[in-house]
């Protein structure tokens, strides 16, 4: 091939490659948003069962432990460790070598994840002594936190399987079985939440067992997919295995690069147990925030990952560069509008979906508070994914692990300093300060490894997001100033009102993405043209 005809070439590759990753997010984010709809649902059920009652709090406070260390040992540091190498070992190596590292690394993880889930099971009088804080004073609630928290540990072995399932999967380009696999993990909680805990004695004991349970239909709902492409694992105990210990070498460190978000939300969990309805307050605050934060941020940061691995084990950095740069875009393009939109719409939004049987008025005020501190960091909660994906593409561990470390410091003064003035909203506020200190420090340390990543476009994208929000936050702002919200009933207006402002926001953001042009918005429209056959290559 000539050098013209491999120059020309170039940019033709990168731009299927931006389709790849547009699609793959796409379909990721699709199957996100059935899953948070789900999840919205069962956040509706819980509200209704457990209001922001003490029990609502022992169960909330009871989650984060397997919440976090799904995180620690799953969906975090697991997966960013695992793709690049299972990659690289795909790319260069047999398929025979891609499955003999994907069962060593799967019998190690199901070792020492049993052993760590009984360690847990056994110390759970421990752990809610110190994750519930705040519960001290009352021994039954204590109690209580301390049964949930046993009853949902085994949650953590079931989710980190399924991590390495959707790391093989993932890595092979097939993401729809792992995406999906969380509607699963949805539907059990609301079954269980709607006909096995009405019938115990403590009803919240029912929400955990649905947990548990629906970790476990996660991690099944993948196997077929990987027996159909040559990959379902077997029981291979070989930690020595090079590839294991190198995801090993990869590993330690990111237990706390990649789960900086979730280590701050537990120290808001922990501090926010000293207020009466606290933990259940940033729970849901956060749910509202992970809905675009998981449907587009992680989403993205997903389908991104092993094609960066791919071009990093290739060492095409310009394309590795690239591929950033237009993803960084891809994140201000739709999480900006999200931010904005939850800021604005926060009361009506909480009201609409939350505010039903024993979760009041009060409930709602609170919560929103803690909806509005959390947004103001969204962008950086995405912007993070997609630049820690990046230095994991390039089997760098250590230096987000560095920077996470600070941003926990600074979250944790800054959680001491706010909570005195803004309560519960001052936890959610230095949660969203600490995501600004991590990105800041990971942006500088990128730029100066890889030369530069796009920042002319980058900043051109973002100058027309802001002036493509305008209406968009004018749209919201007319419906959320409305004062049937302080109604308690017209719940079929409020819908319509509120479903209204999302679609007449999107459709003028959308719009003036059109008259701008943006490459955003075409490279979107190019993906589902293709689908509709619309054009040939």
């Amino acid at each position: 091939m000539s050098e013209s005809s491999a120059s020309a070439g170039a940019p033709a590759k990168l731009q299927d490659e931006k389709y790849s990753v547009v699609k793959a997010a796409g379909m990721i984010g699709m199957a996100t948003f059935s899953s948070r709809v789900l999840g919205f649902i069962r956040d509706m059920v819980l509200a209704r069962l457990l209001g922001a009652t003490p029990a609502a709090d022992a169960f909330f406070v009871a989650y984060r432990i397997p919440n976090l260390l799904r995180e620690l040992f799953a969906e975090g540091s697991m997966s960013a460790a695992f793709i690049p190498v299972f990659t690289e070992y795909h790319t260069l190596k047999s398929k025979q070598d891609a499955w003999e590292l994907a069962s060593a690394a799967f019998t190690t993880l199901l070792t020492i994840v049993t052993g760590v889930t009984l360690v847990g099971m056994l110390a759970a009088p421990w752990i809610a002594w110190l994750i519930g804080w705040g519960f001290h004073d009352n021994p039954e609630q204590l109690a209580l936190t301390t049964v949930l928290t046993r009853v949902m540990f085994p949650y953590l072995l079931f989710i980190s399987l399924a991590a390495v399932a959707m790391g093989i999967l993932n890595s092979l380009r097939a993401f729809a079985a792992p995406a999906f696999s969380p509607v699963f993990f949805n539907l059990f909680i609301i079954g269980c939440s709607l006909f096995l805990a009405p019938n115990l004695p403590e009803p919240v004991i029912g929400v955990a067992i649905g947990v548990v349970a629906g970790g476990a239909a996660q991690f099944a709902m993948q196997l077929p997919g990987l027996k159909v492409r040559g990959m379902l694992f077997g029981f291979r105990f070989q930690p020595d295995h090079p590839g294991v210990r190198k995801i090993g070498r990869l590993m330690i460190p990111s237990l706390l690069g990649l789960s900086v978000t979730q280590i701050n939300i537990t120290v808001s969990t922990i501090l926010g147990s000293f207020f009466a309805g606290g933990p259940t307050y940033l729970f849901y605050g956060m749910r509202l925030i992970q809905f675009p934060l998981g449907i587009f941020g992680v989403a993205l940061a997903t389908a991104i990952l092993p094609t960066l691995s791919a071009q990093a084990a290739r060492g095409a950095m310009e394309e590795l560069r690239t591929t950033l740069g237009f993803g960084l875009r891809m994140i201000l393009f739709i999480i900006v509008p999200a931010m904005l939109g939850l800021i604005v719409l926060r009361v009506p939004i909480v009201h609409l979906f939350f505010e039903h049987g024993t979760f009041t008025a009060h409930d709602t005020t609170e919560t929103a508070l803690a909806v509005l501190c959390y947004s103001i960091g969204l962008w950086a909660f995405g912007g993070v994914r997609i630049i820690v994906t990046a230095f994991y593409s390039l089997k760098d561990t250590t230096t987000p692990a560095i920077s996470a470390a600070v941003a926990l410091g600074a979250n944790i003064l800054f959680s001491l300093v706010l909570m005195s003035y803004l309560g519960v909203a001052g936890l959610a506020l230095a949660t969203a300060l600490a995501a600004m200190v991590n990105g800041g420090i990971l942006v500088v340390v990128l730029n100066r490894r890889l030369g530069g990543i796009e920042w002319n476009l980058v900043g051109r994208s973002a100058a027309r997001v802001i002036v493509a929000c305008v209406p968009l936050v004018a749209a919201c702002w007319w419906v959320a100033d409305a004062q049937i919200w302080t109604h308690a009933d017209d719940w079929g207006t409020k819908s319509a009102m509120l479903f209204a402002a999302i679609g007449l926001s999107v459709g003028s953001y959308l719009g003036v993405h059109v008259l701008f042009r943006s490459e955003e918005l075409g490279v979107v429209w190019g993906m589902v043209a293709r689908k509709l056959g619309r054009f040939k290559k």
